[in-house]
């Protein structure tokens, strides 16, 4: 779940990524959004600098600095990195995560996209994923932006949530409305 500050910022970020000067130059959102994940993993990888992030007694230009840092060598846009050190003036580097996640959904909203989490039972290949996203475009009515993740207890076929919409076509879910009749 989005806290309202999250989407605050994202929403700030979001402007900035569509209506900036340079926009070209900056980068896409999908550029913005990967080097903002990039810049997450760093972080996330190392408990010494999540602890200094979080730290209160560690001044924000400290933080700031040490960021700096490491976003140098990453390549990152003046964007991101603007951003993040707005994130860490303003003590927010906790959220980043959130952050990210709501300016996704914020950009692929503004581009036309919706986005589907799919569950299968097994990987699907490049052919079945194809397809699976044409026929959620087609039922939303919008372009679909599928996420997979791979969920064997599902025993075969896939589960598809599009909004609040569950599109259900595992072997699982099949054998419980089955039951659930028997059992009526």
């Amino acid at each position: 779940m989005v806290s309202v500050v999250a989407a605050r910022y994202a929403k700030a970020l979001a402007d900035v990524v569509e209506f900036g000067v340079a926009k070209s130059s900056q980068g896409t959102p999908e550029q913005i959004v990967g080097q903002l994940k990039m810049v997450q993993s760093i972080v996330d990888s190392s408990a010494d600098l999540r602890g200094v992030m979080a730290s209160p007694a560690v001044p924000p230009s400290k933080k700031r600095a040490v960021m700096a840092r490491l976003m140098g060598p990453l390549g990152v846009s003046q964007q991101v990195r603007n951003f993040m050190f707005v994130v860490i003036d303003h003590r927010r580097a906790h959220e980043l995560k959130s952050i990210i996640e709501a300016f996704e959904a914020l950009t692929d909203e503004r581009l036309g996209f919706v986005r589907a989490d799919v569950t299968s039972a097994q990987e699907l290949s490049a052919q079945q994923r194809a397809a699976l996203e044409a026929q959620l475009s087609r039922l939303s009515g919008k372009r679909a932006r599928p996420q997979f993740t791979i969920d064997p207890a599902l025993i075969g076929g896939v589960v598809a949530k599009v909004g609040s919409t569950v599109y259900d076509g595992s072997v699982r879910g099949q054998l419980d409305k089955l039951r659930s009749k028997l059992g009526s």
